[in-house]
């Protein structure tokens, strides 16, 4: 989840177990510890892919935060010694371990066993979502105002928590009305990813990929009877081929799942982008792996390419297509000025 999310659950946690004690300032220790995971984002590893597939890696592995709360633990028991060792214990682990538990939720992937397994994604919910945050938020700013209660900020942490857990039955509800038609349009067996479209639950993207298509569908809880409308693009398993010989090809495919497109440009540069982020024509994680002249293959540097510009009407349309105004919408069709256009 983002940055303020995190740090809202973490001064949440601490408020609930510690606020009685320590008062408000409790809240900005939360806050505090529930970021150290996020800090490996200051790491180079030496490629973007690295730097990529490295993030939420060992700093979000259970394997090292929870030895970490151990220590942490007694470094605040002897700054403050209320409320006790075995609270700052049960403060420290559960913020610390909540938070790549609920990155887990998102789609990009969290390596919770790191160094071993790969990365857990349930995408059961968008990585910033206001209805996921805000009770957080609430909670903790009626802390601040009226500290002798903490009913505000258990509420808020109840409220959020139910929230999560209404974002996996929702998933599920999707993932069992999109199965029949794309077992109907020749994708029974395809590998199958359903997320939510940016910041709600209402909406939801599911992916489905063979090694020769990648089919789109968008449907929500508003849709009614409406029928779902599967939209296609093409992929090209010979540029997969041609690169998968590489470290940082095998490194992506790990990591995504093979939810990969390979594109080759007109100079010869093959790119790789991560499907599962973002929306079509804007997805943020394309990474050149390599330049093909005359058959031959010449390894690339790894780098990012620049992102796609989403077009600027896309979230009020992006809003009405989750709310029912609009029964269909082109994915592909949101960073073009022809927007809203069927399929």
């Amino acid at each position: 989840m983002d940055s303020i999310t995190q740090a809202a659950l973490g001064a949440s946690i601490a408020g609930a177990l510690a606020g009685k004690t320590l008062g408000r300032p409790v809240l900005l220790t939360g806050a505090l510890l529930a970021t150290l995971p996020d800090l490996d984002v200051l790491i180079d590893y030496g490629t973007a892919v690295a730097n990529f597939t490295q993030h939420r890696g060992f700093s979000h592995s259970l394997f090292v935060l929870a030895p970490l709360s151990l220590l942490l633990a007694g470094i605040l028991w002897r700054w403050k010694p209320e409320p006790g060792f075995h609270r700052w214990l049960l403060l420290t682990a559960l913020i610390l371990l909540t938070h790549p538990l609920l990155d887990t939720f998102t789609t990009y992937g969290t390596q919770l066993f790191w160094p071993v397994g790969r990365p857990l994604a349930i995408s059961s919910i968008f990585i910033i979502d206001p209805l996921y945050t805000l009770p957080l938020l609430a909670g903790c700013a009626a802390f601040l105002l009226r500290p002798s209660t903490l009913r505000a900020i258990t509420t808020g942490l109840f409220l959020s928590t139910v929230y999560l857990g209404w974002s996996f039955v929702a998933q599920q509800i999707i993932t069992e009305r999109v199965q029949p038609a794309l077992a109907e349009a020749g994708f029974a067996g395809a590998e199958l990813l359903v997320q939510p479209m940016p910041f709600n639950t209402a909406l939801w993207r599911a992916t489905a990929i063979t090694d020769q298509h990648r089919v789109e569908i968008v449907t929500g809880f508003l849709d009614g009877d409406a029928p779902l409308t599967l939209e296609y693009f093409p992929r090209q398993p010979e540029l997969a081929s041609a690169v998968s010989h590489l470290p940082e090809t095998r490194r992506l495919e790990w990591f995504t799942r093979g939810f990969l497109d390979y594109t080759k440009n007109s100079d010869g540069e093959i790119t790789a982008t991560d499907v599962r982020l973002g929306i079509p024509g804007a997805h943020p994680f394309s990474f050149i792996l390599a330049n093909e002249q005359n058959g031959a293959i010449t390894p690339g540097n790894g780098g990012r390419t620049q992102r796609p510009a989403l077009n600027t009407s896309a979230l009020p349309l992006l809003w009405g297509r989750a709310t029912g105004a609009i029964p269909v919408l082109c994915l592909a069709s949101l960073t073009t000025p022809a927007v809203g256009q069927e399929c």
